[in-house]
C-alpha cells in the first residue's frame, strides 16, 4: 500500500492491558517475582531500562526459542487490534509497534495482526537456545528514534505520524509527534499526551484516529 501516514502503537500496558509481556513471559521462565519488582522500580525511575532488562535476560537462559514463540500465542491482548488495523490498511496508515518489549513479543504481534515491527530488545540466542544475556539493548529513545527513522525511510512527514501508548516510555515519542494518544494510562503519560482515551477495546480509539487523519488529508 502507499503511505501517507503512521501510527506508533506501544505494547505492553497499551495492546497488552492486564500486565507486560515480560512478567507474561516470566511467570513461565520462573522469575516473575524479581522481574515485578525490577519493574516497579523502573517505574518509580528507581532502575534504567538496561538494568531491568539484564535482570530479566538471566530468566530466559537455557530455554529453546521455540517454547517462548509457543508461550506468546496464549499473550492476551486488547480487543479490536484487527479492526483498527483495517481501517490502518483502508485509509493508507501503516500500524506499527513502538515498544520496549523483547522482539519476539514484538513478532508475535505483528505476524499475529499484522502490523509493522520496528525495533525492540534482544535476548542474546546461541543456536536455538537463549544464553541469559542481553544481545541488544532498547530504550524510550531508541524506540523514538527508531520510529522517527522509519517515517523518514516510508517519506511519510512527521506531521503525518502519532502514537498511541500508556506510560513513560511513550513520553519521548509523544514530544517528537504532533499528536498522540493516551491509552489506560498513567498520569505522567497523559500530561505528554494531546489526548486520552480509557477503554477495553481498541476500536475505540477509532474516533480519534479519524480526526486525526483528517487534519493531514
Amino acid at each position: 500500500m502507499s503511505t501517507r501516514g503512521m501510527v506508533f502503537f506501544d505494547i505492553d500496558g497499551t495492546l497488552i492491558p492486564s500486565m507486560s509481556s515480560s512478567s507474561f513471559l516470566a511467570e513461565r521462565l520462573g522469575h516473575q517475582h524479581e522481574l515485578d519488582a525490577a519493574e516497579e522500580r523502573y517505574a518509580a525511575g528507581e532502575l534504567t531500562n538496561e538494568q531491568v532488562s539484564v535482570i530479566d535476560a538471566e530468566g530466559w537462559r537455557g530455554v529453546e526459542t521455540r517454547v517462548v514463540a509457543d508461550w506468546l500465542d496464549d499473550l492476551p491482548l486488547i480487543d479490536g487490534i484487527d479492526a483498527v488495523v483495517a481501517w490502518c490498511t483502508e485509509h493508507d496508515v501503516e500500524p506499527v509497534l513502538a515498544s520496549l518489549a523483547w522482539q519476539p513479543v514484538s513478532e508475535a504481534i505483528a505476524k499475529r495482526h499484522h502490523l509493522t515491527m520496528n525495533g525492540g530488545p534482544r535476548v542474546q540466542v546461541v543456536g536455538t537456545v537463549y544464553d541469559g544475556t542481553v544481545a541488544e539493548h532498547f530504550n524510550e529513545y531508541d524506540k523514538r528514534d527508531r520510529a522517527l527513522q522509519l517515517a523518514a525511510e516510508r517519506g511519510v512527514p512527521i506531521d503525518q505520524c502519532c502514537a498511541v501508548g500508556d506510560s513513560r516510555s511513550d513520553i519521548p515519542l509523544f514530544d517528537a509527534l504532533p499528536t498522540s494518544l493516551a491509552l489506560n494510562a498513567g498520569s505522567t503519560a497523559r500530561a505528554a499526551a494531546t489526548a486520552a482515551v480509557d477503554t477495553k477495546d481498541l476500536r475505540d480509539v477509532l474516533p480519534w484516529l479519524e480526526a486525526w487523519r483528517r487534519d493531514f488529508r
